[in-house]
């Protein structure tokens, strides 16, 4: 699979599939979605950011680079400490593409190993691809592999990765992310909700790659799943000035976080999901990497913003995508999250 990350920083165990998939608008696919389609049979029309929102993006992105690089840099030594020299990263496609590489050019400058590392894609509710799985396990021993991501938002990706790996024997269910302020996994450079720049923005901070996509007619018994390479964005590609902002930041000793968190964020979701009558609560978006795609992405009924978070930098820019589309802004309170989407119930779907 093309991109335009070098085959250094990582393998796309992916198939190439464009110009084979027509984009669809968000409204289009939100009606199919909620009629039943699964996201993945689909592919949405990128959003071309506005000028305004570029400066949001540049300045969260000088802004937060040096946290971010400080949760790689406690991330990558909890993946030693547990996973030992001979790992192999595995990251999910899209998401934890740029993460995988900041982590294997972290384990490069302090520990000087370069660690191999794939990017495969995992669906919800039609789980991992499974030749994907395949080609790994003819190359590398299955407690080797250690699957990475981007961020928590309330864990659905770990559920899969849990009943996925029951058909591995010996691959790890574990996920290492930069955030997880849903308190799922150790593995995780912060508690914290965090701004993670590369939320912001979709395939041009991310290899020119589209989300991953699978139906029946275009991946066959034998391929991996599949993904878009949107070459004609190459003079707004941001993926590798994402990734060398952050990487300035890197020390060898960072501080351990401090943020102890108690109960899991799912609760929380679920108490979300019954205040506002929503029966679906794969419609609740928590925390800013999984609010910033539901106004990217899908379409939104309303963010629920924590009020002593209401002049935060880091929501600067979901203040400013809810904004633009004319979504509400709500202020309820929040204990792991720092803010919520919520993606409307289109009752003629």
């Amino acid at each position: 699979m093309r991109s335009s990350y070098s085959e250094e920083d990582v393998v796309l165990l992916l198939k190439d599939i464009t110009g084979l998939v027509q984009p669809q608008s968000t409204e289009e696919r939100e009606k199919k979605i909620q009629a039943g389609t699964h996201y993945c049979e689909m592919l949405p029309i990128e959003y071309v950011p506005t000028q305004k929102y570029m400066e949001v993006y540049e300045e969260a992105l000088e802004q937060f680079a040096e946290p971010t690089a400080h949760a790689v840099a406690r991330l990558s030594d909890k993946i030693i400490e547990k996973k030992g020299n001979d790992v192999v990263l595995v990251s999910l496609a899209r998401a934890g593409i740029p993460i995988g590489i900041l982590v294997k050019r972290y384990l490069k400058q302090k520990y000087r190993i370069n660690v191999p590392h794939y990017a495969i894609s995992i669906i919800r509710g039609k789980g991992i691809d499974d030749n994907a799985m395949k080609y790994l396990l003819k190359q590398y021993q299955p407690e080797q592999l250690l699957f990475v991501d981007g961020w928590v938002g309330k864990g659905a990706i770990l559920n899969e990765l849990k009943k996925d790996m029951e058909a591995y024997e010996d691959v790890s269910a574990d996920i290492a992310v930069i955030a997880d302020p849903a308190n799922v996994t150790e593995l995780c450079g912060t508690h914290e909700d965090i701004l993670i720049p590369s939320s912001c923005l979709n395939s041009t901070v991310s290899g020119l790659v589209s989300r991953t996509f699978l139906r029946d007619d275009i991946i066959g018994a034998d391929d991996f799943h599949g993904a878009v390479y949107y070459g004609e964005l190459k003079e707004s590609d941001l993926s590798y000035e994402f990734i060398e902002a952050i990487e300035k930041y890197f020390i060898s000793d960072v501080p351990e976080e401090g943020k102890l968190v108690e109960g899991k964020g799912i609760d929380e979701v679920c108490a979300i999901a019954e205040k506002f009558g929503i029966e679906d609560i794969n419609l609740v978006k928590p925390g800013i990497g999984e609010t910033t795609r539901v106004l990217l992405r899908r379409v939104p009924w309303k963010v629920l913003i924590d009020e002593k978070h209401k002049q935060d930098d880091s929501l600067r820019h979901v203040l400013r995508l809810a904004q633009e589309k004319g979504v509400p802004i709500e202020y309820y309170p929040l204990r792991h999250y720092k803010c919520c989407g919520m993606i409307k119930k289109l009752a003629d779907a």
